[in-house]
């Protein structure tokens, strides 16, 4: 609630915002104008567009990992929750996965995507890099790069510079050519070159220094127009904005005074391996943190990620890095909004915008102690001459802050008392009233699920078998299938001496590469097994990421790690004996210096052992090698590649084997709702829907410990909030709606492991439950003060109250209220309970409201329910069902 705000200030409150409404429609109309050209520079404080400084909330959006039909809902999502401008990196092998062959179709339409963002009036941070990292397949890097006569990645090597700068230049000019930086009327504001450098630079000696140098002048020589950044470079030119990426960045400041305090990757999750738990971040810490940035002088902030998406095909880094790219984003992997997360930015941007004409007003913030561990930072300046309308008026904007983790204070700040919850940042914008605490989430909690599936076309679709029965809905009954050759499957083989590096024979075309070769056992061998009951064992020195090993065909074990040292036991007959080692990627490393140098496949000695007479030495033995799978080469998973293939039925009493290929037809579930496909059942391979690549799958289980209650107040880090224990990492798996047709899907996948598909399912993927919990003295809807681009609505006594607003997804309605209750009432979501105070006719209201409904607005105040109990401080909490629209009744 307003705190001491009575009519006469109100008066006040409605004047000062209308003032600093014209201000921010003002400074908002540079949105508008992105097609009528603007320069873009910068001071200490802030970037300054079209000769405006402004305050700047970023959205971190990845093209590739989404479909392009994907891309403008997600833009306008972003923007919806107050975002102004969209980041990405640009992937240089998505882009030129062949040495002057370049891809800018699809997922990597990278003019359509900056367009787009464009359209929506947002502005565009570009980070060519060309590393990027992101937990992305080499960082980026083409795997011909490795190719290049001397090559060394990111020192001041002349092949590596040259061909780096050929890539940024053909960015830069493509952008140019497009017209879309923003002296041309585009929105691209920023650019970025190298990325996170600071961290490997000492790696390299003086010929980091230098390289560093070099690329900064090289990009600034590349005719731009709009300034370049450097994140976590310390020692960044002049030239070069240094900016922050870390899960805090409040405490940040750049290697010069003349340079804003910018925050490129603020880390709103993390990423997942493949067994392991899985990270996220409270929305009350992830608040705290971006509160606390501009509170401290920060000036541009982004989201890493808003919404983190799919790594489709085998673009995932690592190695070890899920398919999923989720990163407990405001906005998930499907597209759909994850909840309180983006509701609570939502409000947490809104107010910051509110403090916009303060902030950039003022050149610094007065800093005021408030106690131990509580401070105030407030910034008053004046601004005029804005547009047609000169305005002269002193503007005031405050931040309070509790950085106590465990207890709740009241200070007093320029007259009035403000109770403060631990790890928390009230916001001020006119240094009186809050209108937003970081602790205080009154945004809905979103809960999805991945339910039954109606029938699209056929009545007794494969999709489910009964449309009441949840847990059945298996793709098909009816799957075919075909076996792998184990070992050498085509005249593309050849044989060399020795062990040949993975990646030097496969380029990364396929996760596979078959090593074999044959060794005479004698009967003295066997012998000598068989009298001392000891099995022969073949060790490998180190080996990364996965190793199926076949003696005469037949399976003798797995191994996995990263340059581990491999000793099994194996059972070897006399005579010649072929021994197959298949050699498997899981993702390239992302990360560190020398990725050039950083191979796959096998390192050191292989051997037999417990030999007779002593070691059997393979490793410079004679190796035949067979690049890939058959099933890759033909293209088993497209229409063309079914014709080179004899497909048999699989019955459920078949002795599964490994290294099988499956396939099924199957029909779209009904709607428009996002889609996922369920892999729990399987081992360990890949799948393609209709041809697309949707990512590899493996159904490791994360340890059973490590999971806990997690307690937002204090730092954050990526084992903090873990969840998921004893579960397999991920079963679900996203196929985007556009590569779906109404019926006749093919599902293709390849099964490394003696698994079988009958259990697979597919589902759409929406929210079902929603919660909220709104108490009668939180703070009313920040548009009924003020919100850039929106009329101000006039201030009474009936309009401070609180709303609660309830929201399904588009194409859903609330279907049935779960429980309501204003009042005292207990509980979490999904475990609410009437308290000791509840007014009656709650489940009424709520029902008559927003029964039916797409979205409701519900007052939380006694002049709606009435006063259950008088010198309480009541709460709303409802609980309701959302449900697809034409399937409400079910």
């Amino acid at each position: 609630m307003m705190a001491g705000i009575g009519s006469g200030g109100r008066r006040m409150w409605l004047q000062w915002m209308m003032i600093a409404a014209a201000l921010t429609v003002q400074l908002s109309l540079v949105a508008g104008e992105y097609f009528k050209p603007f320069n873009v520079s910068y001071d200490h404080r802030a970037l300054i567009l079209d000769g405006k400084r402004r305050m700047l909330i970023s959205a971190g959006i990845h093209y590739p990992r989404a479909t392009p039909e994907m891309w403008p809902d997600l833009i306008a999502k972003s923007k919806e929750g107050g975002a102004d401008m969209i980041e990405t990196y640009v992937f240089w092998n998505g882009h030129e996965p062949i040495k002057g062959q370049y891809n800018f179709d699809g997922r990597y339409d990278l003019v359509k995507f900056v367009k787009l963002v464009a359209s929506e009036g947002l502005y565009l941070l570009l980070r060519i890099g060309p590393y990027v990292c992101a937990e992305w397949n080499f960082g980026g890097f083409p795997v011909w790069l490795r190719d290049v006569p001397g090559i060394e990645f990111r020192t001041d090597n002349a092949p590596f510079k040259e061909e780096m700068q050929h890539f940024v230049k053909k960015i830069v000019d493509m952008m140019r050519t497009e017209s879309l930086f923003s002296w041309q009327g585009g929105p691209i504001i920023l650019l970025q070159i190298e990325n996170e450098y600071g961290n490997i630079e000492r790696s390299f000696g003086s010929k980091g220094k230098s390289y560093m140098e070099w690329a900064a002048k090289m990009a600034v020589g590349l005719g731009a127009g709009v300034p370049w950044i450097m994140c976590k470079q310390v020692d960044a030119p002049e030239y070069i904005i240094n900016t922050c990426n870390a899960y805090y960045c409040d405490g940040f400041r750049p290697n010069s005074n003349k340079k804003p305090i910018f925050w490129t990757e603020n880390w709103d999750g993390w990423y997942t391996s493949w067994g392991g738990r899985i990270p996220h971040r409270p929305v009350e810490d992830l608040a705290f943190a971006v509160a606390r940035f501009f509170q401290r002088g920060g000036s541009l902030m982004n989201y890493y990620m808003f919404f983190g998406g799919t790594n489709f095909g085998r673009t995932s880094g690592g190695p070890n890095q899920i398919t999923s790219y989720d990163y407990d984003a405001p906005i998930d992997e499907y597209g759909l909004l994850s909840q309180p997360k983006w509701g609570h930015l939502k409000d947490l941007h809104a107010a910051i915008k509110l403090c916009e004409p303060a902030l950039v007003a003022a050149d610094s913030a007065q800093y005021i102690k408030l106690g131990p561990n509580l401070e105030a930072h407030v910034y008053r300046g004046n601004l005029s001459n804005l547009g047609q309308n000169t305005i002269h008026a002193s503007y005031c904007a405050a931040f309070l802050a509790n950085i106590d983790e465990h207890r709740s204070e009241s200070v007093k700040f320029l007259g009035q008392v403000y109770t403060l919850p631990p790890w928390s940042v009230s916001i001020l914008p006119d240094c009186r009233n809050v209108v937003f605490n970081t602790a205080k989430v009154g945004a809905q909690t979103s809960i999805k699920t991945v339910g039954f599936d109606i029938p699209s076309s056929k009545e007794d679709s494969i999709l489910s078998q009964s449309i009441i029965q949840e847990a059945v809905d298996r793709v098909s009954h009816s799957w075919m299938s075909t076996k792998e050759p184990i070992g050498v499957w085509g005249d593309n083989n050849f044989t060399a001496n020795g062990i040949l590096e993975h990646l030097n024979v496969t380029k990364d075309l396929t996760d596979y590469l078959w090593y074999m070769t044959r060794v005479y056992i004698s009967d003295e061998d066997v012998s000598y097994w068989e009298d001392n009951e000891v099995e022969p064992l073949i060790s490998i020195d180190s080996m990364r990421d996965v190793v199926v090993i076949f003696i005469n065909g037949q399976l003798a074990a797995r191994a996995k790690g990263k340059w581990i040292k491999v000793v099994q036991p194996i059972h070897l007959m006399q005579g010649y004996n072929n021994i197959a080692l298949l050699s498997q990627t899981v993702g390239l490393q992302n990360y560190g210096a020398f990725l050039e140098k950083d191979g796959a496949g096998f390192k050191g000695q292989i051997k037999l052992t417990g030999c007779r007479n002593g070691e059997i030495d393979l490793t410079n033995s004679m190796w035949t090698y067979q690049v890939g799978l058959l099933g890759e080469y033909l293209k088993f998973y497209s229409d063309d590649g079914n014709a080179n293939v004899r497909w048999n039925e699989l019955t459920r009493d078949a002795i599964p084997s490994s290294f099988s290929w499956y396939k099924t037809n199957f029909d779209a579930p009904g709607g428009t709702d996002p889609v996922a496909l369920n892999f729990r059942t399987m081992g360990k391979g890949q799948a393609w829907v209709n041809g697309h690549h949707i990512g590899r799958y493996w159904t490791l289980v994360a340890p059973k410990d490590g999971c806990r209650n997690c307690d937002y107040h204090g730092a954050y880090s990526s084992d903090k909030c873990a969840t998921n224990c004893g579960q397999p990492t991920q079963v679900w798996y996203h196929v985007p709606r556009s590569w779906l047709q109404t019926s006749n899907n093919i599902l293709v996948m390849f099964e490394e492991t003696e698994k079988t598909p009958f259990e697979v399912s597919i589902k759409s993927r929406y929210t079902k439950t929603v919660c909220a919990q709104v108490s009668e003295d939180h703070y009313p809807p920040l548009d009924t003060w003020s919100h850039p681009g929106i009329t101000i609505r006039k201030l009474n006594e009936n309009d401070v109250s609180p709303v609660m607003n309830l929201n399904c997804e588009d194409g859903h309605t609330i279907s049935s209220i779960e429980f309501a209750s204003y009042g005292t009432p207990q509980g979490n979501c999904q475990k609410f309970s009437i308290g000791t105070c509840h007014a009656t006719n709650s489940l009424a209201v709520v029902s008559q409201t927003c029964q039916g409904k797409t979205s409701c607005a519900i007052g939380v105040s006694n002049q709606v329910f009435g006063d259950p109990c008088r010198h309480a401080v009541k709460t709303l909490v409802v609980q309701v069902t959302c449900s697809p629209s034409s399937y409400s009744s079910i």
